[in-house]
C-alpha cells in the first residue's frame, strides 16, 4: 500500500489569476498580440458559454502576460500603445456609424426580436396613436364650448380630455421605450417602460383630472352661476360620445386579441394589466364615454330646471369616475412593477415539463416573474441526478480505454490526476446538460426569455 503523503490544503480564499483562461480576441485586443505571437502557447478547449456553440480554445493569461512582455518589453509601452489606438479607433467613429446604420436596418428586417417591437408598435402602438389624436381634438373642442357655455360639466370633461392626451402621449414613450433592445446597464432589457408609463398616467388623472373636476364641483355649489345656452355643448359631446366609442372598440378589439392569443379571459387580462397600454386607453376611453353621458345628462337637468348646481354635481360625478379609474391603474401597475408572478397554471406546466428531464430529480424555490411584453423570466433550483449525469459522461468513453487508464493508476499522484481529469469532464458536462434543459425550455414555452437553474 503507498504512503499517502500530506498534500497541501487549497485555499479558497486567496486571490489569484494564474489559472486564468483568456480566449484569443481578448489576448489580441487587451495585450495587442497577433495570431502568430499566440502559435505556439499553450492551448485549452474549453465548454462554449453560447447555447448550440462548438467548444472555444483559450490560453493561461499568465502565458499570455508573458508573451505581451516579451513583444511590448514594458507593459508601459503596451498601455502607451493601447492609449493611441483608442484614440484612433474615436477618430473613425464617425465612418463606422454609418455602417450601423446598416447593419441595424439589416436586423431589423431579419431580426425575430425587431419583428416582434414591430408587432408591438402596430398593435398596442395604432391603438396609443388612435387615442392621441381623438383627445387632442376633443379637447380642443369642448374646450371652446366651455369658454362660450361656462359649464362646469363641460369643463371638466375638457379636463378630462386634456388629461388623457397628456397621460397617451407617456403611454406611448414607454410604449417606445419597452422595446428597447437590453444593453450592458439594462441586461434584462426595458419591459417595465410600459408599467411605468400606465403608472405616471394614472397618476396624471387622479391628480390633474379628478382633482380639477372635484375643484370645479365644489366651486360650483359654492357659487353657482347663470349658463349660456347649452346647444354647441351638446354638439360637441355628442362627437366626442361617438369619437371616443371609436376609440374604446379599438382598444377593446386589441384586448380581446391579446387575451385569446394569452389564453386567459379578457377579465384577467385587465385585470391583471398584461398590455398596460392598451389597458390605459380603455379605461380612459370607457371613462370617456361615461363622463359625456353623465355631464350630457346633468347638463340636460340645468336647461330643465334652470339650476346650474345640476351642471356642478355632474362635474364632481365626472372626478370620482376619473379616480376610481385611475386608483385602478394605479394599483394594477404598482403591483406589475414590484415584481408579479405569472398565473400558477402556467408555472405548473413549465414545471412539468422540467420535472420530466432525465437529468432532473427534483426542483425548489421556483420564481416565475412577469416582465412585460408577454416576457417571463424563470428561476429554479434543481437536483440533478448524479447517477443519470455519470452514464451520460460514460456514454461519451470508450469504457476499455477508460480500463486501462484505470488500470495504470498506482501512487496516489495517480488518483489525483485521474480524478482531477475526469472530475473537471463531468462539471463541463454538468453546465452542458444545464444549457440544454434552459434551450429545451424557452422552445417549449417562448415567452421565457431568461431562465436560471440553480444546481443544488
Amino acid at each position: 500500500v503507498p504512503k499517502i503523503k500530506n498534500r497541501p490544503k487549497l485555499d479558497v480564499t486567496q486571490a489569484t489569476t494564474e489559472r486564468n483562461f483568456i480566449t484569443p480576441v481578448r489576448a489580441m485586443n487587451e495585450y495587442l498580440l497577433k495570431p502568430t505571437d499566440l502559435v505556439d502557447l499553450r492551448k485549452f478547449q474549453r465548454r462554449s458559454p453560447y447555447v448550440d456553440a462548438p467548444a472555444i480554445t483559450v490560453y493561461l493569461r499568465r502565458d499570455v502576460e508573458m508573451r505581451a512582455l516579451q513583444v511590448w518589453k514594458t507593459f508601459e509601452n503596451l498601455q502607451r500603445e493601447l492609449k493611441k489606438r483608442k484614440q484612433l479607433e474615436e477618430s473613425y467613429r464617425d465612418s463606422v456609424l454609418n455602417v450601423k446604420k446598416i447593419l441595424k436596418e439589416y436586423k431589423r428586417l431579419n431580426d425575430p426580436e425587431a419583428k416582434m417591437r414591430e408587432e408591438v408598435l402596430r398593435s398596442s402602438g395604432r391603438v396609443v396613436m388612435s387615442a392621441i389624436l381623438i383627445n387632442s381634438t376633443n379637447f380642443l373642442f369642448k374646450a371652446l364650448a366651455w369658454l362660450y357655455t361656462g359649464s362646469h360639466s363641460l369643463f371638466a370633461e375638457a379636463i378630462h380630455s386634456l388629461a388623457d392626451t397628456c397621460n397617451q402621449l407617456i403611454l406611448y414613450f414607454g410604449l417606445r421605450k419597452s422595446i428597447q433592445v437590453p444593453n450592458d446597464e439594462h441586461p434584462y432589457g426595458y419591459h417595465n417602460a410600459r408599467y411605468i408609463a400606465s403608472l405616471i398616467s394614472g397618476v396624471g388623472i387622479f391628480c390633474v383630472g379628478s382633482g380639477l373636476s372635484f375643484y370645479h364641483g365644489i366651486h360650483g355649489l359654492l357659487h353657482p352661476e347663470s349658463i349660456e345656452s347649452l346647444y354647441w355643448a351638446y354638439l360637441i359631446l355628442g362627437g366626442s360620445f361617438l369619437s371616443e366609442g371609436g376609440t374604446l372598440m379599438i382598444a377593446f378589439n386589441a384586448i380581446r386579441k391579446g387575451a385569446k392569443a394569452a389564453g386567459v379571459s379578457f377579465k384577467e387580462y385587465v385585470f391583471r394589466s398584461s398590455d398596460p397600454s392598451v389597458n390605459v386607453v380603455l379605461l380612459e376611453d370607457a371613462a370617456a364615454v361615461l363622463g359625456v353621458a353623465i355631464a350630457a345628462g346633468f347638463m340636460g337637468l340645468t336647461s330643465y330646471y334652470d339650476n346650474p348646481i345640476y351642471d356642478s354635481i355632474g362635474s364632481l360625478l365626472v372626478g370620482g369616475l376619473l379616480g376610481g379609474i385611475a386608483s385602478f391603474i394605479i394599483y394594477s401597475n404598482s403591483g406589475a412593477l414590484v415584481g408579479r408572478s405569472i398565473p400558477p397554471r402556467k408555472i405548473e406546466a413549465i414545471n412539468k415539463c422540467l420535472e420530466n428531464d432525465v437529468m432532473i430529480r427534483a426542483i425548489y424555490d421556483v420564481k416565475a416573474t412577469d416582465l412585460g411584453n408577454n416576457f417571463v423570466r424563470y428561476k429554479a433550483e434543481v437536483d440533478i441526478d448524479g447517477i443519470q449525469l455519470t452514464r451520460h459522461y460514460l456514454d461519451t468513453l470508450d469504457l476499455e480505454v477508460l480500463l486501462e487508464e484505470m488500470k495504470n493508476v498506482k501512487t496516489i499522484e495517480d488518483v489525483e490526476a485521474f480524478l482531477l481529469k475526469h472530475g473537471e469532464n463531468i462539471v463541463d458536462l454538468l453546465g452542458a446538460e444545464v444549457d440544454r434543459i434552459e434551450n429545451q425550455l424557452k422552445k417549449q414555452h417562448p415567452q421565457l426569455r431568461h431562465v436560471d437553474l440553480e444546481v443544488l
